[in-house]
């Protein structure tokens, strides 16, 4: 069910053509930020996979994957990508990348099953990136390492547009705060996990959000996680599950937190047998992707996904991620955002 948030008062700080010039600047300056700061290269990347190789991502494992049929493949079915969580780890082992480096794409998906707002929208556009690790860095630490790099870079685009369009004040701080998702629980013990995400990026700004998808104490996950990527059952610190998380900011102009990216050390053949076992998913041992994991063929790396369109969306300062990206939507809901101030592209 599509759900509109309609801040009070709101009015776009920029107009349409400074709106789709600051993209084009955004877009341009954070990844060659991102790039520096991890040692990426960039490459391209598929639309598409087939269908019952293990290759896309399974989300939270029940979002459905658009598909279709390939004539010349006697119509064998292809799916549209829900993002490269996988196939940028079979792509490392393939380029042969050495530890300490790694590769970034522009990832385009489609996600039918998005409740679509002021966030979500049926077009989903990343940075998706993946970096080779030794085995000795699968450690907590190095996980805040990447983060901070990339939240350095975060911080650097942001005066980059107060550069551009000095009436857009920077709001980041210059460090990020980490908690984990069970110490969360802790500190608000009676709040849903979305109050407990806005409650925290509010008291801190920035923050990243460890162990989602593992269990917490109250028998629930924080968030949900497929079990073939992220690795949320190896301990990291205090005897807390999870070496992965989301990175999230304050948004004032939808009084909100806002999640900017997906990522964390991904799983070894150890934790993948795990982590299927726990969430019932033994079957996917013998697609080919796990295949090759469990085999040992493919490098232990770290990775993650940050979103365009939101990044753009929070240092413009817009109401509505439609007034930065071309998508479809309910027209009640294009009719109630233009009444609102948000103009949907």
């Amino acid at each position: 069910m599509s759900y509109l948030i309609k801040p009070a008062g709101y009015k776009g700080i920029l107009n349409l053509q400074q709106t789709e010039l600051g993209i084009k600047k955004i877009k341009e300056f954070f990844q060659q930020n991102l790039s520096s700061e991890l040692r990426l290269r960039r490459i391209t990347a598929p639309l598409f996979v087939l269908k019952g190789m293990g290759i896309n991502d399974d989300l939270n494992g029940t979002e459905r994957a658009v598909t279709f049929p390939i004539k010349d493949l006697d119509d064998a079915k292809a799916e549209i990508v829900h993002s490269l969580a996988k196939w940028k780890r079979l792509t490392l082992a393939d380029y042969t990348i050495e530890p300490g480096y790694g590769i970034y794409t522009d990832m385009n998906a489609i996600r039918s099953d998005e409740e679509l707002g002021n966030l979500h929208s049926l077009y989903v556009d990343q940075w998706d990136w993946e970096r080779v690790m030794l085995p000795e860095e699968r450690n907590i630490e190095f996980l805040k390492e990447i983060v901070r790099r990339i939240y350095a870079a975060m911080v650097r685009t942001e005066y980059m547009v107060y550069e551009m369009f000095p009436e857009i004040k920077p709001a980041l701080p210059q460090d990020i705060c980490f908690i984990h998702s069970e110490e969360l629980l802790q500190r608000y013990p009676t709040f849903t996990p979305k109050q407990r995400e806005d409650a925290i990026a509010k008291e801190f700004g920035a923050v990243f959000i460890i162990g989602i998808g593992c269990k917490l104490s109250n028998g629930e996950q924080h968030d949900g996680r497929a079990p073939d990527y992220d690795d949320w059952t190896t301990p990291g610190e205090k005897g807390l599950l999870g070496l992965n998380g989301d990175l999230l900011v304050w948004n004032d102009v939808l009084n909100r937190s806002l999640e900017l990216s997906s990522m964390g050390i991904r799983v070894n053949p150890e934790a993948l047998e795990k982590q299927l076992q726990e969430t019932g998913s033994e079957d996917r041992k013998k697609l080919y992707f796990h295949k090759r994991l469990l085999n040992g063929e493919l490098p232990q790396s770290i990775g993650g996904g940050i979103g365009q369109s939101r990044l753009c969306m929070f240092y413009l300062r817009k109401a509505h991620i439609g007034e930065i990206q071309a998508s479809i939507w309910p027209e009640e809901m294009r009719k109630e955002a233009n009444v609102a101030g948000m103009y949907l592209i």
